[in-house]
């Protein structure tokens, strides 16, 4: 790999041991990705929030040597420094107001606001959200970033523009650190090209649908796909996007797709493909939107709800707003929990404008900087959930051994409401 003598230096250990650790790691990744160089970045998002499964567990008792060994790959603990890029932390395992209601013990809650207060310390805004274009952090098309979150990885790539692939928390740890990326992957214009050729010929438009379309397009093109939407005959807004993209994530890791017209790199079929002809060409219609339904909702048998689960991705205020408003007059049923998610920050402004407040009398808690399959909590003898996130019903299941059914918004509060699923098939 070729270094400038900046890189060089810093290697050699002229800004201290923790940047030097820094990277000699991103030297070794980059070497074993075959990349030639590294790129900056002043754009990192990653998770350093540290509680016990995370270092007590294993052996790194402060926050420095959790830092040293899980971000840096180092075999003694290192002092660490302030951050030199811009650093954004992450969900993570805990929400700091609702932490009794996840169950977890007063030990963990005060390791992990240790863990904050030093992240913030170090320079590390605490964002707490899988969603950081939702409160702030919006990079431009072209911009070089180091981004964990597979959701937000696909959505900055595609609808933004910006350029990451899904990094790691040793890669992201190190690039805060550095300011330095490997240049590679998705960094390259080469490898921004369209490869799947979608032809969607049923129409898409509710969230579900595009939850439904993410998740049969990613079980189709897999990983190293860029999938091209042809026919889409409505604007998409945020939260479609999202919900795309998080499905398509997912059920195929897809960290890039382009929508002709709409997705910042494409505006129109040829363009994405830069006049190549597509690899593979497929076809969504209303047979293959009702095999992803099925499989998503393939792990449900019991109709009995005993926890919706809503905002994954992280909510917009707008779905709150919108959850409020299916509960107007109705309350959630004693034998089941109705939890929402979003960001920290706009949990705040759902505070002020009474949505939170609604929430609470209406039965529901809303929560952030968390959710049940990063944090792996749900209520104390939970064996069914529902959602309207693709994503969540992929994951939740297999980690937390419960039936999954996937459903629009307006089905998920009324099973929270009546304590029973019961979602029509599209």
């Amino acid at each position: 790999m070729r270094l400038t003598d900046g890189e060089r230096a810093m290697l050699d250990g002229a800004d201290g041991e923790a940047v030097a650790a820094a990277m000699d790691l991103l030297v070794r990744y980059g070497e074993v990705l075959g990349a030639e160089r590294l790129v900056d970045t002043d754009n990192v998002c990653g998770a350093n929030l540290f509680g016990s499964r995370h270092s007590l567990v294993c052996g790194s008792p402060t926050p420095d040597a959790a830092f040293s060994e899980h971000s840096l790959d180092a075999p003694r603990v290192l002092t660490i420094p302030p951050v030199r890029a811009q650093s954004y932390q992450l969900i993570g395992p805990m929400d700091t107001k609702h932490w009794q209601v996840q169950g977890l013990p007063q030990a963990e809650h005060d390791e992990i606001v240790a863990s904050e207060k030093y992240s913030a310390d170090h320079g590390i805004h605490l964002m707490n959200t899988c969603t950081p274009y939702q409160v702030g952090n919006v990079p431009v098309r072209g911009e070089h970033c180091a981004w964990m979150e597979s959701s937000a990885v696909v959505y900055v790539n595609s609808v933004l523009g910006a350029r990451t692939n899904v990094e790691g928390r040793e890669s992201t740890g190190a690039a805060m650190l550095t300011g330095k990326i490997p240049y590679w992957g998705l960094h390259l214009e080469e490898n921004r090209h369209g490869t799947h050729l979608v032809e969607v010929t049923t129409p898409v438009q509710s969230n579900r649908d595009w939850g439904l379309l993410g998740y049969w397009i990613g079980e189709q093109v897999q990983e190293e796909g860029i999938p091209v939407l042809d026919g889409i005959t409505t604007t998409p807004d945020l939260v479609r996007l999202k919900h795309f993209g998080a499905a398509a994530a997912s059920s195929g890791g897809v960290e890039l797709y382009h929508v002709p017209g709409i997705t910042a790199e494409a505006r129109s079929v040829e363009e994405a493909f830069a006049g190549a002809a597509p690899r593979v060409r497929l076809r969504y219609g209303p047979d293959e939107r009702r095999a992803a339904y099925e499989r998503l909702n393939g792990t449900a048998t019991d109709t009995s709800v005993d926890l919706v689960m809503i905002g994954c991705p992280h909510a917009t205020l707008g779905q709150i707003r919108d959850v409020v408003r299916l509960l107007e007059g109705r309350r959630v049923h004693p034998d089941s929990e109705l939890w929402v998610f979003t960001p920290r920050a706009l949990r705040h402004i759902a505070e002020q404008n009474g949505y939170a407040q609604a929430l609470e009398d209406a039965g529901a808690v809303l929560m952030s900087d968390t959710c049940p399959a990063i944090g792996q909590f749900l209520p104390k003898g939970t064996r069914v959930i529902a959602t309207d996130s693709a994503k969540q019903v992929h994951y939740l299941p297999a980690i937390m051994n419960v039936q999954g059914w996937f459903g629009t918004l307006a089905e998920c509060v009324d099973a929270a409401v009546t304590g029973t699923w019961q979602g029509v098939q599209p």
